[in-house]
């Protein structure tokens, strides 16, 4: 599908829509006026205090702009934190004693596109039932618009990232990674990382390249990190004598990609299971969380550990954290990178994941590869079903109906789409929450056998 058709998305990661079609500054106005009137109602406060941050790129300005009087305007007094990290947005919320945050964003998506995304007073993504509530007023235009003398107050404060790089630094062993004077090369895709991510780095004593760097808001590649979009990171790394590693940052810095020494991008999914590795290297064991269509390598390395556990989850950070708070959990996340650190925020965070990788590898003092070679691995294969052709999102129930019936004989679970395991995989499939797509996760101990499980729910789809 072309991305001009696309709709505004709607869902519990929020609003996403193409700038100046879907996404406009009259949206980001109402979106933060409804935002605003659920915080006014449910926090029974006459003045609600909202932290608001954006990813840095270009469209970004006049959309927070709108936000932030829509939030005035319900009555909200807002703390403005210019371009921020997403994690930095749930620490600047922890850190004001905020009730709330918004973030405009769209993450990984093209330049196209752009977002807002809402944050609880606990600086984490709404569960499903809050983030529909405030959808739903959002979609009625159930807005309380408050009085002139009512009208919020703007406070500016550009210490984030500071704030963000000293939460990191007291919860890892800063004294054992800056005596390794790692060398490293850092891709922050010209978005919201670059400050932080480069403030870090310095200060765990590592010698940074930092490529795509500079905050122009303009994507020096196509911003998803992936194997593809990240050759110019792996080049960089192999080009650099003595690099450890090279990190790639998504434009709002809360999934980390990683290439080891070599150059050679080493899956998203070992990001969460290293991160894990240290965690519970350093704990002797715990409680982890990850959603169901990430890796199981992360089930794997806790089973090394006696006492350890990973709770399964639905997609998306909400979930993750549902399952890893009540369970008191060390360390939660998703295989695309994210990585949430409780001590941290309870938001997937690129910095916090670089600093564990780091700390993992001045631990061990054994290259990347290594480390990464030792893992349990399985082949993994990530595909998108476009539903455009076929009544877009209303084509996604008939399609894991399909699914379903077909393999009506193996073990599925429908708590998040479907996921049907077999004697020797397992695949996953859902709708995405934030493009009109059925995303489908395969994995299995051949790649072979992961692309036939894809190939055969794909031709269960109507169409």
């Amino acid at each position: 599908m072309n991305s001009s058709e696309a709709p505004l998305m709607l869902s519990v990661s929020g609003a996403r829509g193409i700038v100046g079609k879907t996404m406009t500054p009259e949206v980001a106005a109402a979106y933060g006026g409804a935002f605003g009137s659920f915080l006014r109602a449910t926090t029974g406060k006459d003045r609600p205090r909202v932290v608001v941050g954006l990813d840095g790129r270009i469209s970004g300005a006049p959309l927070a702009a709108a936000a932030i009087g829509g939030l005035t305007a319900t009555g909200c007094d807002v703390i403005d934190i210019g371009i921020a990290m997403t994690p930095s947005v749930g620490v600047m919320i922890g850190h004001h004693r905020a009730d709330g945050g918004l973030t405009i964003t769209a993450s990984h998506n093209p330049i196209e596109w752009n977002g807002i995304k809402c944050l609880d007073g606990d600086g984490l993504a709404p569960p499903p039932a809050i983030a529909k509530e405030i959808v739903d007023r959002f979609k009625a235009r159930r807005i309380d618009w408050c009085g002139p003398l009512a009208t919020g107050r703007v406070e500016r404060d550009g210490s984030a990232a500071r704030v963000h790089v000293d939460r990191v630094l007291a919860n890892v062993d800063v004294a054992l990674i800056r005596s390794k004077r790692f060398k490293v090369v850092l891709d922050s895709v010209n978005g919201s990382g670059c400050l932080g991510g480069r403030m870090l780095l310095a200060e765990l004593g590592c010698d940074v390249e930092h490529v795509f760097g500079e905050l122009t808001g303009i994507f020096g590649h196509v911003p998803e990190p992936l194997a593809e979009n990240l050759t110019g990171l792996a080049d960089a790394v192999r080009s650099t004598p003595g690099a450890a590693c090279g990190f790639a940052q998504d434009p709002d810095a809360d999934r980390l990609a990683i290439v080891d020494e070599r150059g050679t991008f080493i899956g998203e999914e070992c990001t969460l299971v290293l991160a894990a590795q240290r965690m519970l290297q350093r704990t002797g064991g715990g409680t982890l969380a990850a959603n169901l269509s990430t890796s199981r390598m992360i089930d794997d390395v806790a089973a090394r550990y006696a006492g350890s556990r990973v709770v399964r989850t639905a997609v998306g950070e909400a979930n993750v954290v549902a399952g890893l708070r009540p369970a008191d959990g060390i360390l939660g996340g998703e295989g695309n990178g994210g990585v949430i650190f409780p001590p941290v925020c309870w938001v997937r965070d690129s910095l916090s994941a670089m600093a564990l990788v780091l700390e993992l590898l001045a631990h061990e003092g054994k290259p990347l590869s290594q480390l990464v070679a030792a893992l349990p691995r399985y082949a993994m294969v990530k595909r998108k079903l476009e539903l455009a052709a076929v009544g877009g999102m209303a084509a996604v129930a008939p399609a894991l109906a399909s699914v379903k019936a077909r393999f009506a004989n193996e073990r599925i679970s429908d708590v998040d789409g479907v996921r049907v395991d077999f004697a020797d995989g397992w695949v996953h499939l859902r709708a995405s929450n934030t493009e009109p797509i059925i995303r489908i996760i395969a994995e299995a101990p051949t790649a072979a056998r992961a692309n036939e499980l894809c190939d055969e729910c794909a031709k269960s789809v109507p169409g």
